[in-house]
């Protein structure tokens, strides 16, 4: 017996001897499984490098600075298929899902997700949570009968004419009243001036004037901070960084009150505050802004809209009138500092429908400069909109979006979508490839958007080929009345002004929904000598060639 238990003993000494073994061997076996497992998941996809566990997260990154050039150099790799997957959770069971991002630029792959299989492909769970706090289901962060009922409400007023002067009408205003004021404070003071700041405030205080009838004047001699704009500003960046971080996280700390969240509360007390004034005053002395037009409009019910409701649609207007048109005009006003030809022409076309509508005065030019230019003038500035159409081309406002894969799928060009995957598709990059634009895709030249004869704007023929305003059903409605304010603003700085870049400053992308410039857009500003564009010219100045603008990091001489 005694020797029974002392080989019993012996045995459970033994177990616990092989038992350390035995989990090496089986994690061995385990880790040799989910890589033989990796390496055929790798093998199946076309993207960037990835790694165990991480996926191609640290490729993204590593790129975090020029993410947006990366992506397009991934999809130029890929040849015509200007397609490619990978993965940003390599799991089993969750990589072919959740973990999988298709991202493309194919045209015709555009036109499938955006149009074809509109429903296959909404926004998704994960996009609508992250912005629900600021956006609620408001027309940009809905999806189904409650996006279609807003939208439907919506073209009814983008449409109007009404609302295109009522446009120029603000944009001239703040204009007039201070943007050129504080253009030739900085002539006379000699010192440089973000333009990008100054622009971004212009059109806030116009997207404001639109939607509510008030203009909080945040650009104004001084450039004073606004508490409204400061908190949407932050609120706005709060929320992005929800998609920086695993959805888990950014709710752990939403509930603890923790950093970025704790910011965003603060601030949408703030925009809750503004709003419920805003729409209290609206109420009790209706005007013609689009706050006081969706008061009048009734729900599917035949009700009225209920206060929450109408805050979403009003910020969600804001959020998509106020940063694009700023951006856009930012890196169109860098680009023709690079091209002075470009800029030449702009200002000659300027000079020709001033000569006809304002006729000589003086010197030729003192009636020209009184006041910003009117409706009917800007819609004849053809090759100025061609310019800010090839800015758009090449700087997208929005340079990528992404979509949620409801059910099974196969894309155009072959490639499978599963359901519960994401799809971004990179507006950035479809003016950079060659397959869609031609060998001189990289150079910037607005004649590509003129008629043979130069006297008409025409869009390309295939919609897909340009998605700065996304294309299908959510097909932008304020496209019109962005080109509008866009042609307002550039004509009235170029028509009294000339700008150049800061010597030495560095304009870089900012990661972020819009493509902002990182430093902003600092230049020096001196009055414009308008001597030369009085009389009708003899002659075009000759073509200066070939111009490639670099795309990610440029500093002055």
């Amino acid at each position: 017996m005694a020797m029974a238990m002392a080989m019993g003993g012996g045995g459970g000494m033994l177990q616990l001897q092989l038992e350390p073994y035995a989990v090496a061997a089986t994690l061995a076996a385990l880790a040799s499984a989910y890589m033989l497992w990796f390496w055929a998941l790798s093998r199946r996809l076309s993207g960037p490098r990835m790694w165990p566990l991480v996926g191609s997260l640290p490729s993204v990154v590593a790129n975090r600075t020029r993410v947006h050039d990366w992506i397009a150099d991934n999809l130029r790799a890929t040849g015509d298929a200007a397609t490619y997957q990978t993965c940003i959770l390599p799991l089993p069971f969750l990589a072919r899902r959740q973990g999988l991002v298709t991202v493309t630029c194919n045209p015709r792959n555009l036109e499938h997700i955006l149009r074809a299989r509109f429903d296959n492909y909404p926004k998704g769970p994960m996009w609508q949570a992250a912005f629900h706090d600021l956006l609620g289901q408001g027309i940009f962060n809905s999806d189904g009968e409650t996006w279609l009922l807003q939208r439907k409400t919506a073209a009814l007023e983008f449409t109007t004419r009404t609302l295109r002067q009522a446009m120029a009408r603000w944009a001239n205003r703040s204009i007039k009243d201070r943007l050129w004021r504080i253009l030739a404070d900085h002539c006379d003071a000699a010192a440089s001036v973000d333009l990008q700041d100054l622009l971004l405030r212009l059109t806030f205080d116009n997207i404001c004037g639109l939607t509510f009838g008030k203009d909080p004047e945040t650009l104004s001699p001084g450039l004073p901070e606004n508490p409204f704009a400061a908190a949407f500003d932050e609120a706005t960046g709060a929320t992005m960084q929800r998609f920086l971080f695993p959805s888990f996280l950014w709710r752990v700390k939403k509930a603890l009150g923790l950093g970025s969240e704790q910011s965003l509360r603060k601030s949408l007390a703030v925009v809750d505050q503004f709003m419920t004034e805003t729409i209290a005053a609206r109420k009790a002395t209706p005007s013609d802004d689009l706050l006081s037009r969706f008061m009048k409009k009734r729900d599917s019910n035949g009700k009225a809209f209920p206060e929450d409701v109408l805050q979403w649609i009003a910020l969600n207007f804001l959020l998509a009138g106020r940063d694009t048109s700023s951006v856009a005009l930012s890196w169109f006003f860098w680009t023709i500092m690079q091209r002075r030809d470009v800029e030449r022409k702009v200002l000659l076309e300027i000079a020709s429908v001033l000569r006809e509508t304002r006729g000589e005065h003086d010197d030729g030019t003192g009636k020209w400069t009184e006041e910003p230019l009117g409706f009917d003038e800007l819609e004849r500035l053809v090759y100025l909109k061609a310019a800010l159409a090839e800015t758009l081309r090449l700087y997208p406002s929005v340079p990528q979006d992404s979509k949620y894969v409801v059910a099974d799928d196969v894309l155009p060009d072959g490639t499978v979508v599963p359901a519960g995957s994401a799809i971004t598709y990179s507006i950035y990059s479809v003016g950079r490839m060659e397959s869609i634009w031609g060998k001189d895709c990289a150079e910037f030249r607005p004649e590509r958007w003129l008629s043979a004869d130069g006297s008409r704007f025409e869009p390309v023929k295939d919609a897909y080929r340009f998605v700065a305003f996304n294309g299908g059903p959510r097909t932008c409605l304020g496209k019109d009345l962005a080109y509008l304010q866009m042609k307002s603003i550039a004509s009235a700085v170029l028509l009294r002004h000339s700008v150049e870049l800061v010597p030495g400053h560095k304009v870089q992308q900012k990661i972020s929904l819009t493509l902002f410039m990182k430093n902003g857009l600092r230049v020096n500003v001196k009055p414009r000598d308008l001597a030369s564009y009085v009389a009708p010219p003899e002659e075009e100045p000759p073509e200066l060639g070939s111009v490639v603008i670099p795309t990610t990091t440029a500093a002055a001489a």
